[in-house]
């Protein structure tokens, strides 16, 4: 685990708000020395703490109504076949290997409930090896900071 103090934790939080801030308005809310704020988001980065910036788009701006997490039990003996199909599928978004009663989570975005229905049917239930799939449509999101960043 890397070392951290209570200014990195400070920095980590702000840029996880808004990861375009500058740096002199950053160390002005930080109350430190640009030189000093700038050092220490070089050495985060160096230690792969921070791995890389990014942007937050709201989907539905882009015509993207519904977005969805798919449970998949899948044969294990295709597993990477199908990983490699999922990859495929323009509309998926992640996929994440899981423990519990789904070997897979997929997140897909949908431009309505009809577009996801054949993502499901059309697209991801005719991979050799998904043995069956279970729908989880997202109603609302809340995202609050980790526990790590938390004061």
């Amino acid at each position: 685990m890397a070392k951290v103090d209570d200014l990195d934790l400070s920095l980590l939080s702000e840029l996880k708000k808004d990861g375009s801030i500058s740096i002199p308005l950053l160390a002005k809310k930080l109350n430190i020395n640009a030189s000093v704020l700038y050092s220490r988001i070089k050495r985060l980065i160096k230690k792969k703490m921070i791995k890389k910036y990014t942007i937050d788009i709201d989907e539905s701006q882009l015509g993207f109504g519904v977005k969805a997490y798919v449970g998949i039990n899948r044969d294990p003996k295709f597993k990477a076949e199908i990983h490699e199909n999922l990859l495929k599928i323009a509309e998926i978004d992640r996929i994440i290997e899981v423990t519990g009663r789904f070997d897979l989570m997929v997140g897909a975005l949908a431009e309505d409930l009809e577009q996801l229905h054949s993502i499901v049917v059309d697209k991801i239930g005719k991979i050799d090896g998904i043995q069956n799939t279970e729908t989880f449509v997202e109603l609302e999101r809340t995202e609050k900071s980790p526990m790590y960043l938390s004061s």
